[in-house]
């Protein structure tokens, strides 16, 4: 949403009086800290005795409501989230913990490579995911989830839908062939629905919603989880653009969470394997629309710089780890589109 002066002024004073009914004491300054592609107020409060907070403020006050609730249930079970101290009685801003300034995502890119102690570090958020999939499922109360209740056949579509509305209208310059394009659709979300969907789903289990703090990871933004598949979240992990991890180590932390997720679940790990690829899919054609929707119309031109990355991951695994004789017209639309990028960018 765009914020007038007016209105950040008043968000400002709000979050100022809810700092003092909470603590007891007077904010120095805030600083306004970057909401990528929510249209959340974030700021950083300094209070007079030198602690540091962070106030958030969103008219979304249904989504508000599955934060709140699912970081209360999260905090009970002792996992790793920011502590959330008060909430305004219109329930569209609230105080939480500040973890800092380094995410995984910035670990990541400030290493010189994809090192041992990059991958040690994304082992430990492996170790931690299936407390949210599968520890914190039993008691969470999924009435109050975000949008859709279950990454079910309704979400896949409207995620599908999002994928051709917002990416491939904007990017493909090309005639598609809609009866083509929609069966490779619908067969991906029949994939998708023969898996099973009894656990907690993240949604946007992401390098940049997980927070480094004395080297261990926190973890932020799960206001959208839902009930679903165990494999998207680790799909959404691996296949996070900007964090380009190498195919090889995409392959060995798959193994690891395999490893691990066991020692919550009964698993067949070959079914794992297998499917995986079409959460892996189905998660970068939504992250598309994404980019085409914050990029093209909302004019925030950074998530542009992450399709190349997509486009590159998506042609691997249609080419390299989907089945030869399935979804053919994607792997020919994505193929034009690679090309399209790589021809563009030698221009450049």
């Amino acid at each position: 949403m765009e914020i007038s002066p007016l209105e950040l002024k008043t968000h400002y004073s709000n979050l100022l009086e809810l700092h003092l009914k909470w603590r007891g004491n007077k904010i120095d300054k805030y600083e306004q800290l970057l909401s990528h592609g929510s249209d959340r107020l974030i700021v950083r409060l300094y209070a007079d005795d030198g602690t540091t907070s962070i106030g958030i403020v969103n008219r979304h006050t249904e989504e508000n409501r599955a934060f709140i609730s699912f970081g209360d249930h999260f905090i009970a079970l002792g996992l790793n989230v920011p502590r959330i101290h008060i909430v305004s009685a219109a329930e569209d801003s609230y105080i939480l913990d500040d973890l800092g300034n380094d995410t995984l995502l910035s670990c990541v890119l400030n290493a010189d490579e994809f090192n041992t102690e990059v991958i040690a570090l994304y082992k430990k958020v492996i170790d931690e995911l299936p407390k949210f999939q599968v520890t914190a499922n039993t008691g969470l109360d999924y009435s109050l989830c975000y949008q859709y209740g279950e990454f079910g056949r309704d979400n896949i579509e409207y995620d599908l839908d999002y994928f051709k509305q917002r990416f491939l209208k904007n990017f493909h310059k090309g005639t598609i062939d809609e009866v083509r394009l929609d069966s490779d659709l619908l067969y991906i979300r029949e994939k998708l629905l023969e898996y099973p969907r009894e656990y907690f789903l993240y949604r946007d289990f992401q390098s940049r919603n997980i927070m480094i703090k004395n080297g261990e990871p926190f973890f932020i933004d799960f206001q959208s989880g839902r009930k679903g598949a165990l494999l998207y979240d680790i799909a959404s992990l691996m296949y996070d653009a900007k964090a380009d991890i190498p195919q090889q180590v995409r392959e060995e932390l798959l193994e690891y969470y395999l490893e691990v997720i066991l020692q919550y679940v009964k698993a067949d790990t070959d079914k794992m394997r297998s499917y995986f690829w079409y959460f892996a899919l189905i998660r970068i054609m939504q992250a598309m629309g994404a980019y085409g929707f914050l990029g093209i119309v909302k004019g925030k031109k950074r998530f542009l710089e992450s399709i190349p990355y997509a486009l590159r991951n998506i042609n691997f695994i249609l080419n390299e780890r989907i089945p030869g004789g399935e979804l053919p017209y994607l792997r020919q639309i994505f193929g034009e589109l690679l090309n399209a990028n790589n021809t563009y960018n030698d221009k450049t």
